[in-house]
């Protein structure tokens, strides 16, 4: 009797132990199924971003806390629309944020965040293996293929002008966008960036080691690692678009050592602006001054900073016609202009060679002018700043701190717009930008509609999209300043139009508040290249009033309620042009 017991009693044992490896076996499928139908469905919902309509909530809440990945990748899913689902998910958020009117809208910039980090993974090509195999340079570039050059860092000779694209660069584009700017030379590398000189790398390297596919051309080379594909663009110049951008900046006393401010010169005969312009954008200087027969090539300097300009009489003997040489004119007064070439004494940056000990953020509403505050600060510090998104436009304009973490601390500030408790306490200390919300919403509208550089269209502006796009975003705008006002740490206010209007001291308070130290001709060099690549191109609306007087009302009233919260914390109210319309 005891014999057959003990044999069920060993058979349960197994069955018990079979039917527990049995239940974990299926939770791990079922868990593995879900991860990559969940993964499937954020793929599918990127793709197909541009033809999703939006959802109501009832629609995408499934079960508890549970969100419908496709509507949350639609860009045009209302502001409104996500607080409601905040709320579902914190019935306490009303408490901790204040009214919902205040209420923040991180739920969206993470959402954004996602979408932008997303659409960069699955836009990236892999790189296929090149080993030491040496591709063709193609035939089809009109440029004149010089070698490889060794790219050096710390001095680089091909610093012009620099471009990036991550997924079109092509030798065609770099020579075109080189040719425009009248340089001589185009240069490539990493696959993605171009660069622009007039006088050729000193090292020459083993065209084996030439061996980065352009991104946008497979096939043809755009240089390697440290390495530059370097091409002769001048057979270009005949036929290539060339920028019609030599400014005229004004009418200029001279000063006192002319040899000493302007390294190059040129005295010749019946001198012209074209010549003297092509003169120095050969010698790669920015400036080109002229005074009859003679032209003088150089930068912006203490001795020479054009802030004090002159009634163009003073000038007005200096004009371009045969026999200048011989025409009486006032010998202290030059008439300047701005070449196509870029004033390069600001433009190397680099990462913080040790993790920065203050963590900085350079906080503002969308389209308050951050990026803007970016290209400056970098240009004035000579270091990169960081980026809480990822936007890769942003990156081929040169930004390249977008693609590092935005916790690495090797960036000298991190951009952000987020507002609310934990996001703000995560810095030791901020930049706060605050610009006209009339003038913010227009620009943040004209984004979303157009990108970086472009400009809404009638139809944009006249349909629904704008009044609901007004009356959430308004409020988000005062929220924002109210967040960083109570729980930021150690502030730095600074207004948009202060920044425009007293370029130089106030980029000089920002450095400062960076704890960075800055020379003053670097400060002029970064006055001469303000606007970067941020002007928005494009047919611009002339006396165009896109708020009603409801909107004018909304937007009013949160004005006066930061102008309020300013000075209660003893800081400088907002600008009279913020005063309500």
């Amino acid at each position: 009797m005891a014999k057959p017991f003990f044999r069920l009693q060993k058979f349960l044992r197994r069955t018990q132990f079979l039917l527990f490896f049995l239940t974990a076996a299926y939770l791990m499928a079922g868990s593995l199924l879900l991860l990559q139908r969940s993964r499937l469905v954020i793929q599918q919902g990127i793709r197909g971003t541009s033809n999703i309509q939006v959802s109501p909530v009832s629609d995408m809440v499934i079960g508890v806390g549970i969100l419908d990945t496709r509507a949350m990748q639609n860009p045009r899913l209302s502001s409104k629309l996500l607080v409601d689902m905040d709320m579902l998910h914190d019935p306490t958020s009303d408490q901790r944020y204040g009214p919902q009117w205040l209420m923040s809208r991180n739920s969206e910039l993470r959402q954004l965040r996602r979408r932008w980090f997303h659409r960069f993974i699955n836009e990236q090509e892999p790189m296929q293996a090149m080993g030491s195999k040496v591709m063709q340079h193609t035939g089809e570039n009109k440029g004149t293929y010089v070698g490889c050059f060794s790219d050096d860092s710390r001095e680089k000779t091909l610093k012009g002008a620099v471009f990036y694209d991550l997924r079109k660069m092509t030798v065609s584009h770099c020579q075109e966008a080189c040719a425009e700017r009248a340089y001589t030379y185009a240069g490539l590398e990493y696959g993605a960036e171009c660069y622009c000189g007039n006088k050729l790398p000193v090292t020459i390297a083993k065209q084996e080691e030439c061996n980065n596919e352009c991104k946008g051309e497979k096939g043809s080379i755009c240089g390697g690692v440290n390495r530059l594909s370097v091409y002769r663009v001048e057979e270009l110049r005949a036929g290539a678009k060339r920028r019609k951008n030599v400014i005229y900046r004004g009418c200029f006393r001279a000063p006192e050592n002319l040899t000493v401010t302007f390294p190059a010169s040129l005295i010749q005969s019946n001198l012209t602006v074209e010549m003297c312009s092509e003169f120095c954008s050969k010698k790669e200087f920015p400036l080109a001054v002229i005074g009859g027969p003679e032209c003088y090539c150089g930068y912006p300097t203490m001795h020479f900073t054009l802030h004090d300009s002159v009634d163009r009489v003073f000038c007005s003997r200096l004009q371009n016609v045969s026999g200048m040489a011989e025409v009486p004119r006032e010998e202290n007064y030059y008439h300047v202009y701005q070449t196509p070439v870029q004033d390069t004494r600001c433009t190397d940056r680099k990462f913080l060679t040790t993790k920065s000990k203050v963590f900085v953020a350079l906080s503002s509403f969308p389209g308050a002018g951050n990026t803007w505050a970016r290209h400056l600060i970098e240009h004035a510090t000579g270091y990169y700043t960081g980026s809480y998104y990822f936007d890769g436009t942003l990156y081929n304009k040169g930004f390249k701190g977008e693609k590092d973490h935005w916790r690495s601390r090797r960036t000298i500030c991190v951009k952000t717009h987020e507002s609310g408790k934990r996001e703000i306490e995560m810095f030791d200390s901020a930049i706060l930008l605050i610009r006209n919300p009339y003038k913010s919403l227009m620009a943040e509208f004209n984004r979303k509609c157009a990108g970086h550089l472009g400009y809404a269209t009638d139809r944009n502006w006249k349909s629904k999209e704008w009044p609901d796009f007004v009356n959430s975003y308004a409020s988000w705008w005062a929220s924002h300043v109210l967040d960083w006002l109570k729980y930021g740490k150690h502030l730095f206010v600074i207004h948009y139009e202060d920044l425009k209007q007293n370029l130089i001291p106030k980029l000089k308070e920002m450095v400062e508040f960076l704890n960075m130290t800055v020379t003053e001709d670097r400060l002029l060099c970064v006055e001469n290249n303000r606007d970067g690549n941020f002007k928005r191109s494009g047919a611009r609306q002339k006396d165009f009033e896109p708020f009603t007087q409801e909107m004018k009302d909304l937007i009013n009233s949160y004005i006066l309620t930061v102008d309020e919260a300013l000075k209660r914390r003893n800081l400088t109210g907002l600008p009279r042009e913020y005063v309500p319309r």
